[in-house]
């Protein structure tokens, strides 16, 4: 394949390929506590605020609550958002959009390069905003490691056909797909989870993190017994890798290879004979438990409301859970609708991949998402898709406060331009601000102290300065 044969798609090249992005013009900056509000919905649903959200979105009706309301059903639906400009983006990144067989003609390092390149340009650059904010918490979920065997080449494809696919869908879907993805497969040894004769004992690995990780929790109520019965149900799927010349990435049922006996998961009865459907009973059982519901709010209300989230918040999200079927932008409009949610503005910290990306956007930058990015993103240990473990990364912002040192040094590169891949105007950002205090407002979603100011005063990079403050690093 001539393609394989290709470098990672260089900067000049990209550029190059795409159209003009939309020119920075005068925006319209946050001014008081009636905009309070508004940025808090922005900082929340999205990445961070670029030049010119907080205008649009106060624009969409005359009152703070109802544009709010509005800007969440535009962002609930991302299919009817135009985002050519992204598409065009990441088209030079070819490797990432082939079937999965032909991922294989591609060194692991280009997949790895074009993927985190997506995932920061799409962070960036895209108008779906929630949607890719979901995709992040639903990558964070589902866990897995591109490091690991062939996750080197699978990843692509999970997040591309799992992940992205569902990140706004049902549940239940996603579930699905994540446990018949050929990355998890690899990632948790299902693939090994065979059982030719009764000698056999199942490959309990994805089975646990099914229950402890990705549904009811670790507090879910299940036992020891639950996971054997589980990974009974999981036996005889299996996937091909490199392995193999021909139907690389093909996942199938083995039939020779599964516990067909009875099993007990739960306290539900799955009968015996059931084959390749007990993997759907089982995750039939495992999505309608209680647990599983509350488990689900507490993560999302954690991401969106407070690193502790209040009960009464995960209590109406997990209710919507159970009566929606698992329906995601059900949960969300109702996590958005609460009283906490409301009340929760500036009190999370932001992970290193959020900082990181936000800046680019409130310094109105055009990344092509170069290897700059990357290793500001691997100095600070949150480089997408290379947590190693299965619980994924520290969804606490308070867990990455170590790394304040390694964000100045990134916000003072993006402000003299040393970012490779990346350009924007500083001097231009100011005068569309209306001035270095307007500028400060854009970036804290608020008007300046006179601290903030004197501060600023005192140096001559003020968006450097603004994007390593502390008001910075909260949203």
């Amino acid at each position: 394949m001539a393609a394989a044969a290709l470098p990672a798609a260089s900067c000049d090249r990209v550029r190059s390929l795409l159209p003009s992005p939309p020119e920075l013009v005068p925006f319209t900056v946050p001014s008081d506590s009636e905009d309070a509000r508004i940025v808090h919905f922005l900082n929340r649903l999205t990445w961070g605020m670029a030049p010119g959200d907080f205008a649009r979105v106060r624009a969409m009706a005359s009152t703070p609550e109802d544009a709010t309301a509005r800007f969440v059903e535009e962002q609930l639906a991302p299919e009817s958002i135009d985002d050519s400009y992204v598409r065009a983006a990441c088209a030079p990144l070819e490797a990432i959009r082939q079937p999965v067989p032909e991922l294989f003609e591609y060194k692991p390092s280009q997949l790895d390069d074009e993927l985190t390149r997506q995932a920061v340009i799409r962070a960036v650059h895209s108008r779906r905003q929630l949607h890719e904010v979901m995709v992040g918490f639903w990558s964070d979920h589902f866990n897995i490691d591109a490091s690991k065997l062939d996750c080197q080449w699978f990843k692509t494809a999970d997040d591309r056909d799992v992940i992205r696919k569902h990140a706004l869908g049902k549940f239940r879907d996603l579930l699905r797909a994540s446990a018949l993805s050929p990355a998890m497969l690899f990632y948790l040894d299902g693939r090994r989870n065979l059982k030719f004769s009764p000698e056999d004992r199942p490959n309990e690995n994805y089975a646990r993190e099914l229950l402890e990780l990705h549904t009811l929790g670790v507090d879910g109520g299940y036992s020891q017994q639950d996971v054997m019965e589980a990974a009974r149900c999981l036996t005889g799927w299996t996937v091909s890798g490199r392995e193999v010349k021909l139907g690389i990435g093909r996942v199938q049922f083995r039939p020779a290879a599964h516990d067909n006996g009875p099993k007990t998961v739960l306290g539900q009865q799955i009968a015996a004979g059931g084959g390749r459907a007990d993997l759907d009973a089982l995750l039939a059982i495992v999505h309608s438990h209680p647990s599983t519901a509350r488990y689900i709010a507490g993560k999302l209300c954690r991401w969106f409301i407070a690193d502790q989230p209040p009960d009464s918040a995960v209590s109406a999200v997990a209710q919507s859970f159970t009566s929606s079927g698992g329906d995601i932008r059900s949960c969300l409009r109702t996590l958005f609708g609460t009283p906490e949610f409301a009340a929760s503005q500036g009190t999370k910290i932001k992970r290193p991949f959020h900082f990181v990306v936000s800046a680019l956007r409130a310094s109105g930058a055009i990344t092509h998402a170069g290897g700059t990015v990357k290793r500001a993103l691997r100095v600070m240990g949150h480089v997408p898709f290379h947590y190693p473990t299965p619980e994924g990364p520290a969804p606490e912002g308070e867990a990455w406060l170590a790394t304040l040192l390694h964000r100045w040094d990134f916000a003072a590169a993006l402000a003299s331009g040393k970012v490779g891949c990346s350009r924007l105007h500083p001097q231009r950002l100011i005068a569309c601000a209306g001035g270095i205090p307007q500028l400060l407002s854009h970036c804290f979603g608020r008007p300046p102290t006179t601290d903030e100011l004197a501060a600023v005063g005192a140096t001559d990079e003020p968006l450097a300065l603004a994007l390593a403050a502390p008001a910075f690093q909260t949203f």
